[in-house]
Order: structure tokens, then sequence, then C-alpha cells
């Protein structure tokens, strides 16, 4: 595909995640089944009839009405994968669909949805082979593009992403911190090219985080001055980093569309009229690419040096929202310590501990506990099933003990 010095490409990824949360778990209890399995099957139905369902239905239509010139990207998690299976098959079925029209990318991920990478490299590694299985398995696609769990990211993470050399972009936030008076519309690279982008063995796409959030938390917020947003304004704001980059990163969850915006915010309307306006607002120069494409269609323009982790999360953009207080991070420590015991266990014959361990690897779990309270704050809360993060915290070490006596067994 050739480089256009005057191209707005339109790259739309959607994160698809949903836990296994845990069941009410006492001190007292004994017994190893630590996950509330009907609560999970009620929410992911439910997400399915809101989000899944009817957003699949507009993005497959949208590809077969522009004749595969509409292009999106999915992550898909591990967890989220084993539940369609379970409890909504026709989703899953909808999602193959999607990949048999050759317009849509996987990508991957952790299996688990952790942060692994974190406190593990040996864990993280194995994760991310996990979920690579996986997406061959469903997709028939072997994943060329990484992001890590809740996009969190370092030079660290490049480094290590490139050592497994199946990668050749990595997805990260557009810290405006790191990025200066840069745009996030450039392909990036991490340091260490010595002044030649082009010999990196990873690039980076960033997220326009401005963009984004306009259509995942501003949408139907009708305090904001851009409320009511049509696709013609969204689209000229697009069209607009034209000479200032190349490449407009949508990223956000998949559950924005119908879950987080309820379908009677018009957003379902927005999202099938946007490609057209897209076109229409600079006929011949904008289009919509997978992030495999960006990348093999601009070249990198220099060095995105993120020395320390970023995510996507709240305003600070760090990891505040999983390891910002003592519970939290004595939480991850507890944690981890016992991936040693848990894999030993599991080779000396206990068949179900390192997938219920994995599954209290799922960075929810963590965000549970958050304690911010302010302008966050009330994200957090509507995410949690519990009455405070406390709860979760002591919910979530009644179920490691339990997993701790088990590995001792």
């Amino acid at each position: 595909m050739p480089y256009h010095a005057v191209m707005a490409s339109v790259c739309f990824y959607f994160q698809v995640h949903q836990p296994f949360r845990l069941r009410r778990y006492s001190v007292f209890d004994q017994d190893p089944f630590y996950f509330d399995n009907e609560v999970n099957r009620k929410i992911l139905e439910k997400v399915a009839g809101k989000c899944y369902r009817p957003a699949l239905a507009t993005l497959l239509d949208l590809v077969r009405r522009h004749e595969g010139r509409f292009r999106i990207a999915f992550s898909l998690t591990g967890i989220v994968l084993e539940q369609l299976e379970m409890w909504a098959p026709d989703v899953l079925e909808n999602f193959r669909q999607l990949a048999a029209t050759g317009a849509c990318e996987f990508l991957g991920e952790t299996s688990h949805h952790s942060l692994s990478f974190l406190y593990s490299r040996q864990e993280f590694s194995e994760q991310v082979t996990l979920h690579d299985e996986q997406i061959r398995r469903h997709f028939d696609q072997q994943p060329q593009i990484f992001r890590n769990t809740e996009l969190t990211y370092s030079n660290e993470v490049a480094s290590h992403i490139a050592a497994l050399g199946r990668y050749k972009a990595i997805l990260c936030e557009g810290v405006d911190r790191l990025l200066g008076y840069r745009s996030p519309n450039y392909i990036y690279v991490p340091p260490g090219t010595h002044g030649d982008p082009s010999q990196a063995r990873v690039k980076l796409l960033l997220k326009n985080y401005r963009l984004s959030d306009d259509i995942a938390f501003r949408f139907s917020d009708r305090n904001w001055p851009e409320w009511p947003l049509p696709a013609e304004r969204f689209a000229t704001w697009v069209n607009q980093i034209n000479g200032d980059g190349y490449v407009c990163n949508l990223f956000m969850d998949f559950e924005t569309l119908g879950e987080h915006q309820w379908e009677d915010t018009g957003i379902f309307d927005f999202l099938d009229v946007l490609p057209e306006k897209i076109y229409d607002v600079n006929p011949g120069h904008n289009d919509f690419l997978t992030p495999s494409q960006c990348i093999d269609c601009y070249p990198p323009v220099g060095e995105y040096d993120v020395p320390y982790t970023t995510s996507w999360a709240d305003t600070e953009r760090d990891l505040s929202a999983w390891l910002g207080n003592p519970m939290q991070q004595n939480a991850a420590v507890e944690l981890y310590n016992l991936e040693e015991p848990v894999k030993a266990a599991h080779a000396a014959g206990d068949e179900f501990i390192l997938e219920d361990w994995r599954k209290l690897t799922t960075s929810d779990h963590l965000y549970y506990m958050c304690t911010k309270w302010w302008a966050d704050g009330d994200v957090h809360k509507y995410f949690s099933p519990y009455d405070s993060p406390y709860d979760a915290y002591i919910n979530y070490m009644n179920a490691l003990d339990n997993i701790r006596k088990r590995a001792e067994r």
C-alpha cells in the first residue's frame, strides 16, 4: 500500500473483555469454586444483547456496504472468548464472520487480561502465547500487532515484545507529557534506533485520546458543549489531522457501543453513517485501515520514549487504577508470589489450580479495590460488583488464601 503525504487513515480498535467475577468467598469457605458463574453468565448475556449483537451487526453491514474499505480491529481477551463459547456462541460466530471479510484484524495480548508483565516476565510470555493460540483457533489469524492489558506500556514492554519476534507493532496511549509538542497521529518507534526509526524491530501506534474519548465518554454528556455530536462534525475533526499526521487511532472498549453509550443516545446511528462522512469530507484522502495496514502504509517519524509504565486509564494515564493503594499493591505481590507453588501443584496433578490462579491475575480484581473517590472514582464504582474496595480486597484475599492452601497440599 503506498504512502501518501496528505491522508487521514482512521484506525478503529475495540477492546472486548469480561472478567470472571468472584462469588462472595469468606474465610470459612474451603471449596475451590471461586467464581460466580451465574452472575458472570447474566452479565455476559446482558452485554451481548445491548452491545455485542447490535454492534457486530452494524459493523458487518458497514464492511459489506463499503465493499471492504471500512476496516476495524479487535482484541478479545481469552477469558471473554471462553465466556462467549459457553454462553453466547452466536456472538463468537459473528466475530468469525467479520474475520472472514478480510477487513477485520485480531490483535494479541495476555490471555487473562493480566498485569503479569510487571511481576513475572515468564508468566507474561506464557499468557501471550496462550492468547495467540486462541486467536488462531477461533479466527485463523496470527496476531501481528500487540496491545498490553489496559494499554499498559513502557520501553521495557517494547523490548520484550520485540524479542519475541512475532509482532510488528504495539498499541499504546498517546500521553501528552511524553509527546510534548508532537502529535499522536504519526507512527513512532521505541528509543534505540540511533536516529533511524525505520530500523526499529517494533513500531508504535498511539491512541488519539481526545477523539477516542469524544465517542467513548462524552458522546451522551448533555453538559458537553459539543452535544449532540453528529457524524459530520466528528468527520471534520478527523480530517483536520491532514497535514499534522497520517493516522487517527480511535481506541476504545467495545462496550462503548450500546452498553456505556446506550442505544437511545444515537450511538449506533452515529456509527452507521460515520464511514461515509469520513470519506465525503475529503474525497480520496481519507480511509480506514487496520493497525497492520497502518504500519505497512506509513513510515515512523521518530522515537516515543516511555521510561515508566503508562496506561489508557483515568486522567493520570498511569497504573494508579490498579496499584494506587496499599491494598492493591499487597494483593498483587501475594498473587504473583504464588506463581511458582501453583505451577508446581499443577505439574503434580492439581488439574485446575493453574487456570483458577490465572483467572485471579485478571486486572479487574485489582481495579475493584481502587479508592480513587474523586473525578475518576465514579467510573470505578460503576464497574465494581462490591459495596466498597475494602470488600473487594477481603473477598479476593480469601480466595487467594485458599489457592495457597491448595498449592501447599
